[in-house]
């Protein structure tokens, strides 16, 4: 029998508010653990919670965003379970009146367009940190109280690959959006997965499985992975699916029980007493929608229309805000029509410096675009080589030298002149006769062999275009 799998994610998200979600402590990261606490935080008798109003707007901002519904009478419920780092024993949270609602994303997939609905979006306080040494654990409450949005889809994705696709669709709308960093390894982005698989073309859902424990994309889809496959064989060995959390071990790339999964009526909800409902007016709405920027497929399709880039490449500049605006700023500053080179350039060598905290924004150009956009205008004239190019590239930013100076002081323009490159083909071709019958006997690839041969004579500094036209010259009048 074939299957299908059935994937419905939720992703947490803490929102950048400088104070917590119900009380005024910090929420800095990487502060002293239990340095950023208070009584309400921290769940003592008699405090009262008041809502952080930046939260509320961010959370209804992001749901705009995502063509949600927002709804203008809301209110928060507690939610009970029992956790060491849950100070109250509840968590305040949302439960029939989220902030929003019944939403999409739309995600493309190998070109193809695919809408993924949004369930909901609501607001919650965050729990604290468990840190496991050796035989104990200690509790950090600093997280305790950040506020949180989780956005959880309908059951609408299929496939490892689409889950990957939301998740890189909405971890860019979300920094666009300026709500959060959404940095997974401080844990400002978490991801639960739930999927089940069925029939192939039946209606039904089968047994959902939650999945913890990802700490990237590539993590989600290979959990995913696996986990289908777990089930697809566990059906097949006559086996019951159980409806349960299991983690991911990245060690072992698998999943692995972890306990029995709650269900809403385990959580016993009911209305926070210490919250009234919440009235969003419609003019509020309004004027949140006003401070939403062009997102980032918006700005694809201008790439698109505006530079004549293709969409692939349009999808890869914009998928950061600022890579996009830096990218941007070269696509205007280049003076060709074609804009190709210059955003080969970002896409390529430029992006092969940077690293995972690192975009191409923050990388230090020594004379900033301008003088990246003369760098690659001399590649385009013929005259420093692409090889050489890159390499200036690497040493200017390492150094903090101009890349026009490294070219003037390490006198690396290229060799067009095609009497001084004769004499190199010349050497090259006595040095190398078995590649020259390998040429007449008709492998083309042995003339690329010696024109690496050539190029690496000069230092790298010939003309590659113009010692292949002379070799061939050469080889056919020899």
């Amino acid at each position: 029998m074939e299957y299908e799998a059935v994937i419905g994610l939720e992703v947490h998200i803490h929102l950048k508010t400088k104070s917590k979600a119900f009380c005024g402590c910090s929420t800095e990261f990487g502060s002293a653990p239990n340095s950023q606490v208070c009584p309400i935080c921290l769940g003592f008798p008699g405090s009262l919670p008041v809502l952080n109003r930046q939260a509320l707007e961010y959370a209804i901002k992001v749901g705009l965003a995502l063509s949600c519904r927002v709804q203008e009478y809301t209110k928060f419920d507690r939610k009970h379970y029992y956790y060491p780092d849950l100070p109250k024993n509840y968590q305040i949270s949302q439960y029939d009146l989220p902030v929003s609602k019944d939403g999409f994303l739309d995600i493309y997939p190998e070109g193809v367009q695919k809408r993924i609905r949004i369930k909901r979006a609501h607001l919650e306080e965050d729990a604290g940190k468990l840190m496991h040494e050796d035989d104990k654990s200690l509790v950090d409450f600093n997280r305790a109280g950040i506020p949180l949005l989780e956005i959880v889809t309908e059951p609408d994705i299929t496939t490892p690959i689409e889950a990957y696709e939301y998740l890189t669709s909405l971890k860019s709308i979300i920094e666009y959006l300026g709500v959060s960093d959404c940095d997974m390894e401080k844990g400002s982005l978490r991801c639960d997965v739930n999927v089940s698989i069925r029939p192939k073309g039946s209606e039904g859902l089968g047994t959902k499985v939650e999945l913890k424990n990802m700490n990237s994309f590539k993590g989600v889809k290979d959990a995913l992975t696996y986990e289908i496959e777990r089930q697809i064989n566990a059906l097949g060995e006559k086996e019951a699916i159980i409806q349960e959390t299991r983690l991911w071990d990245l060690s072992t790339a698998q999943t692995s029980a972890m306990r029995t999964k709650e269900e809403a009526k385990d959580y016993r909800y009911f209305p926070e007493p210490d919250l009234p409902p919440f009235i969003v007016s419609q003019a509020q709405i309004e004027e949140i929608k006003k401070t939403i920027p062009e997102l980032p497929r918006e700005k694809m399709q201008r790439f698109v229309r505006e530079y004549g880039l293709s969409e692939y490449d349009a999808k890869i500049l914009v998928l950061n805000k600022e890579d996009a605006e830096f990218a941007e700023e070269c696509l205007k500053g280049y003076p060709d029509k074609d804009k190709k080179p210059i955003a080969n350039w970002i896409i390529g060598p430029l992006t092969a410096l940077t690293s995972s905290s690192t975009g191409i924004a923050q990388l230090k150009i020594p004379g900033g675009i301008d003088e990246f956009i003369k760098l690659v205008k001399l590649v385009q004239e013929d005259k420093i080589s692409n090889l050489t190019a890159k390499s200036v590239l690497n040493e200017s930013i390492a150094s903090g030298i101009l890349s026009s100076n490294i070219i003037q002081e390490k006198n690396l323009a290229q060799v067009s002149d095609v009497a001084s490159l004769q004499k190199e083909v010349e050497a090259v071709l006595g040095e190398n006769l078995k590649s020259v019958q390998a040429y007449k006997e008709g492998k083309t690839n042995a003339l690329m062999f010696l024109v690496g041969q050539v190029m690496k004579r000069s230092g790298g500094r010939a003309n590659p275009k113009v010692v292949q036209e002379i070799l061939k010259r050469w080889l056919t009048d020899a």
